[in-house]
């Protein structure tokens, strides 16, 4: 999977790419794209994002006025739908929606820049989300973003998250072919461990 981070310059003070890119992208490779709209007024742009060859597109809780009806659009258009969460903003916030989305993606960084530390309590969201997903008895993957590398990425697994989105951890790294084998074994042993 290929988590693509698109920024808007407004909802976060970043800038980066857009539907061409994605489009490019997809023409060089058949992994699954997971589009990442930092971005707002999403609404406006996953029609482009889904048609550029995203297989799943997630949007903020806060730059959603109508989130089911975003999530709505997004499956409309073939793609996957995801909600994301700032690290301020409480899981609660996702009760009534759980059933909509088909995947939660937690920030565990304030979103907008790479290369920060993952922020601890984060951790604590990802297994009141897993009770809750549990609960619901959904088959919900919760995924995680930001500061996370091989020192607490057991952890993260342990707290319930599922799909991973590393960053500097491993472009930054000597070797990245052998920092996500490394890392793919790290997440293995540790779901394999009973918490």
């Amino acid at each position: 999977m290929l988590h693509l981070d698109v920024m808007d310059g407004h909802f976060v003070p970043n800038l980066t790419i857009g539907p061409p890119v994605v489009e490019s992208i997809r023409k060089t490779t058949r992994a699954h794209l997971d589009v990442h709209l930092m971005i707002e007024n999403p609404d406006r742009y996953v029609g482009a994002f889904a048609r550029a060859g995203a297989n799943s597109i997630s949007v903020h809780y806060e730059a959603c006025r109508h989130l089911d009806a975003v999530l709505g659009l997004i499956r409309a258009e073939g793609a996957q739908a995801g909600v994301v969460l700032n690290p301020a903003t409480p899981v609660g916030m996702l009760q009534d929606i759980l059933e909509v989305a088909d995947y939660v993606l937690l920030m565990s960084v304030n979103p907008g820049f790479g290369g920060q530390t993952l922020i601890p309590y984060v951790l604590e969201k990802a297994r009141q989300l897993d009770r809750m997903r549990r609960e619901k008895r959904l088959a919900l993957p919760i995924e995680i973003d930001g500061g996370v590398h091989r020192d607490n990425l057991a952890d993260v697994v342990r707290a319930g998250c599922d799909w991973i989105v590393t960053g500097s951890a491993v472009f930054h790294s000597p070797n990245p072919e052998a920092t996500v084998r490394e890392m793919r074994e790290i997440a293995a042993h540790a779901a394999a461990v009973e918490c």
